[in-house]
């Protein structure tokens, strides 16, 4: 019978094994992978074919504020909707570039980030990463065509309904393909 040996990889395998199944390290870890995939991941519009047409609605929503308002989808405006999460390590991962991208769009795409979390976790989930996103609460049912079990969804919808870009799991959001797409939209 052969002895076997334990390579340094073995050891730092087991290591990164038993950190993922400490409560405490797992989190940061599957946020540091997710950002390692934003780096490189970008999302692109869709091939005609397959951009949905969506009825244009008005999105029932609360801030987290607890201000009562709707936002127009599909109704003459260029809109930028994520469903996402505070304890989601992709989706923590991509706001970073969710936010540079709202912050050179905001002022003319309406940024919908969507959560079903209490206003209070928002709140300081926000604060702690300085993030300055217009957050809402959900106040009715996702639509059937913006409707998926998994988060973080995020949905590119052109003036008139049609859903450009639709993509899970995180992504560079603040990249080169989607700034053209934006720019395309908007002229």
């Amino acid at each position: 019978m052969k002895k076997r040996k334990f390579k340094i990889s073995d050891i730092l395998f087991g290591l990164f094994i038993l950190l993922l199944l400490v409560p405490q390290t797992r989190k940061p870890i599957q946020v540091a992978l997710n950002s390692l995939k934003v780096i490189v991941w970008t999302p692109s519009a869709l091939a005609e074919e397959y951009q949905t047409q969506i009825a244009p609605f008005d999105y029932q929503l609360a801030t987290v504020d607890g201000a009562e308002t709707s936002i127009s989808i599909g109704k003459g405006k260029v809109t930028f909707i994520s469903y996402w999460a505070t304890w989601c390590p992709p989706c923590i991962a991509e706001l970073p570039s969710i936010q540079k991208l709202y912050n050179d769009y905001g002022n003319q795409v309406d940024f919908v980030l969507i959560t079903d979390e209490s206003v209070e976790k928002v709140k300081a989930f926000l604060a702690k990463k300085q993030y300055e996103l217009p957050v809402f609460i959900s106040r009715m049912p996702a639509p059937t065509m913006l409707s998926e079990p998994s988060i973080p969804t995020n949905y590119l919808v052109d003036q008139n309904g049609k859903i450009v870009i639709k993509e899970k799991g995180a992504s560079d959001w603040n990249s080169k393909k989607v700034r053209e797409v934006l720019d395309g939209l908007l002229k």
